[in-house]
């Protein structure tokens, strides 16, 4: 199902307010001094990956470009402004007519990053582009925050599956971010389904523990629902006695019982146990689906167990302890005055505290060492380098304020998957280190 058309999954008029209200008021005060015009150039970067990782997974793309097409002053928008007194009538006025005319570029959705990455360059007068900065990070820092967590559980798990199953550990809206945040890292299933609605997603699902429990016997359950859903479903045994389950599970589904679900005790033990039951009661092909909190290393830990699927929530949908990713929104470069041809100049802020930026407009490309394998993340101000000409990252996503990239989440998935392959093998190591590859940056003008 094509869902480009459905619209954002949020029962608000617009996603204009989406937003701090200093980006209204910086605007109003731009507008007084004249300066609203100018054109200017903003990137999203961050200065560090979370603590211990290698790389960082671009994600959320497709729903940025969804907030800045429904990014609209209506009736009722500017309505609350002008009752709570946010900003004047001539800022009123111009936001009554607010559409982003600029030009976005940045990192295709699925790829990965590095500190200083310009993930996202936003390209127009000062008015259109500073009003965009809440709503990107707000998409940008959360929804890659899941897919970096969700390519490492995947880089664990190796070719076994996984379920993205966290949408009752987190905000209703936030679930379906989520869980498209958790297909794009490696996820196979959600069990959400407005993920499976809006973005065709597969769902799986089958029963918890209250089904087992609602029946006098847990036989009267494994009954009732393989008689609904079939012997291929997934059945879950440690409600009670595991392996007393697992005898009934099989007595009533036969050898084709699909599958049977853990989630307590010592997986890794109780996996063995379950395996080894299953194949001395006949139940050769039936897989194991192990739940129970897991993260990356709780995967990993479960290597060598018989195990044929993993299911993760929690853990995943709070990014397994880095439920952001720390990006920024800065200005790096403006024109000297709003004449549409006037040169840009780079600014960036200077401070202490590891908050200092680098101006100008940036274009990335990653080098490659002579066996194909990424060796640095090189991002400058001037020319590019003629070695690096085909290996620029950034490609055009919204251009004259008209969307020219979107494109199916399975191309997005498929192609975080071949940027991961190409770092060196370091990067899946769930060690503590350094990012994978150095950050250089090539010095030169800004570019008009």
């Amino acid at each position: 199902m094509d869902t480009a058309d459905l619209g954002l999954p949020v029962d608000v008029p617009s996603t204009a307010l989406f937003t701090d209200q200093y980006e209204l008021t910086m605007l109003q005060a731009a507008l007084k001094a004249g300066t609203a015009g100018r054109r200017s150039v903003f990137e999203v970067f961050t200065r560090r990956l979370p603590d211990g990782r290698r790389y960082g997974v671009v994600a959320g793309t497709g729903r940025v470009l969804d907030a800045v097409e429904n990014f609209r002053f209506d009736a009722g928008v500017l309505g609350f402004l002008r009752e709570q007194q946010i900003v004047d009538e001539e800022t009123l006025h111009w936001l009554s007519g607010y559409r982003f005319g600029g030009d976005i570029w940045g990192y295709p959705e699925g790829e990965v990053y590095f500190p200083g990455s310009p993930l996202i360059r936003v390209e127009g007068t000062f008015a259109e582009c500073v009003l965009l900065e809440t709503v990107i990070l707000s998409i940008l820092n959360h929804d890659s925050a899941i897919a970096a967590a969700a390519s490492r559980m995947a880089s664990a798990a190796g070719n076994r599956p996984l379920i993205e199953m966290g949408a009752r550990r987190t905000h209703e809206l936030s679930a379906v971010a989520a869980a498209r945040a958790a297909y794009i890292g490696g996820f196979a299933t959600t069990s959400d389904l407005a993920a499976g609605f809006r973005y065709g997603i597969p769902t799986v699902g089958t029963s918890a523990h209250a089904f087992t429990l609602l029946h006098d016997r847990e036989r009267d359950a494994f009954r009732a629902q393989v008689d609904s859903l079939g012997r291929g479903t997934t059945l879950l045994v440690d409600t009670y006695d595991v392996a007393e389950a697992v005898r009934t599970a099989v007595e009533i589904a036969g050898p084709e019982l699909g599958a049977v679900r853990i989630d307590s005790g010592d997986l890794l033990l109780v996996a063995h146990r379950v395996r080894q039951q299953l194949d001395e009661l006949g139940a050769v092909r039936t897989r194991i689906v192990v739940t129970s909190d897991l993260d990356e290393y709780a995967i990993a830990s479960l290597a060598a167990a018989p195990v044929d699927a993993y299911g993760v929530g929690t853990q995943l949908v709070t990014g397994s302890g880095h439920p952001t990713c720390s990006m920024v929104y800065k200005l790096v470069a403006r024109a000297e005055s709003t004449d549409p041809q006037a040169p840009l100049v780079p600014v960036a802020k200077r401070s202490t505290g590891g908050k200092t930026s680098i101006g100008g407009r940036k274009w990335a490309a990653r080098r490659l060492d002579p066996d194909g394998v990424a060796e640095a993340e090189v991002i400058g101000t001037g020319p590019v380098p003629a070695d690096l000409a085909d290996r620029q990252l950034l490609v055009e996503l919204v251009k004259g304020g008209e969307v020219v990239a979107r494109e199916p989440l399975d191309a997005v998935r498929d192609r975080h998957a071949a940027a991961r392959a190409n770092l060196p093998l370091s990067a899946t190591q769930l060690s503590r280190g350094e990012p994978v590859i150095p950050t250089e940056y090539v010095a030169g003008r800004s570019g008009s």
